[in-house]
């Protein structure tokens, strides 16, 4: 399949695909699909296919890296969210994952090593994220606009990406690749909504999916230069399903109203 093709296709379906399940099969499924790389994972399978393998490998390291940059941003979204409304809320999360992604782009550390300072950031910015106000307001439907704008953003984002690949490089091409897309999006239409209380559920889970987030990139990172990449994709995406299904067991505080 020529490569441009795929680059247009490859994230919109899948966005629509996990979207309309999500909206189907309710928040259980909802949650298994928060912690799916959507826009991260396609940037990397097209790495391997424009790049090699090693290019790839290097840029999943950097990735699990950028959900240190994720992590910050849910941080310091909810904390905003307890004073401001969505947009300014929204527009410091933005600058804290950038700045953080410059503080990070110094820094070179092995797979497995980035691998923990990911978990080590997920369970510290859990620990001190702000406590979730008892009262919240009733969830509203997603606007009809929402999933083609989620298509289309994200489209557009991986275009960009993979073709600056090589002038940015792998390390920073993975920083940039976790940007949180579906995130803010989540993060804006819940605050606006349905009020902080459930923006602040919604960024805990985002939180907690962080680790199956960098668990797929771990595996594939691992495996792809030298099992080949269908198989290290395969145990990727099956050691995602069984961490966030896990997660999801294990943080469930109680049933709320999650759009995928």
């Amino acid at each position: 399949m020529n490569l441009l093709l795929l680059k247009a296709l490859l994230t919109p379906s899948l966005i629509a695909l996990v979207s309309v399940a999500g909206r189907r099969w309710g928040p259980s499924v909802s949650g298994l699909l928060v912690g799916l790389p959507l826009t991260s994972g396609p940037v990397l399978l097209i790495l391997v296919l424009q790049s090699g393998t090693t290019f790839a490998a290097d840029a999943a390291r950097g990735i699990i890296f950028g959900t240190v940059s994720v992590a910050v941003f849910c941080l310091v979204y909810g904390w905003m969210a307890l004073r401001w409304r969505w947009h300014i809320a929204l527009l410091v999360g933005w600058l804290a994952f950038l700045a953080a992604t410059a503080l990070l782009q110094m820094v070179i550390m092995p797979l497995v090593i980035a691998y923990l300072a990911c978990v080590a950031t997920m369970v510290v910015s859990l620990a001190v994220f702000p406590r979730v106000p008892e009262k919240t307001s009733a969830a509203m439907p997603p606007p009809a606009w929402d999933i083609p704008a989620r298509m289309a953003v994200a489209t557009v984002f991986v275009l960009l990406l993979t073709n600056a690949a090589s002038q940015l490089g792998p390390h920073l091409t993975g920083l940039l690749a976790p940007f949180p897309i579906f995130g803010s999006v989540l993060s804006a239409f819940t605050h606006a909504q349905a009020g902080t209380a459930a923006v602040l559920r919604l960024l805990r889970g985002l939180l907690v999916g962080l680790l199956s987030f960098a668990s797929f990139f771990l595996v594939a990172g691992t495996l792809i230069t030298s099992a080949g990449m269908l198989p290290a994709f395969v145990a990727a995406v099956v050691t995602t399903v069984i961490i966030q299904s896990a997660s999801q067991w294990l943080f469930a505080r109680r049933r709320e109203p999650r759009y995928a």
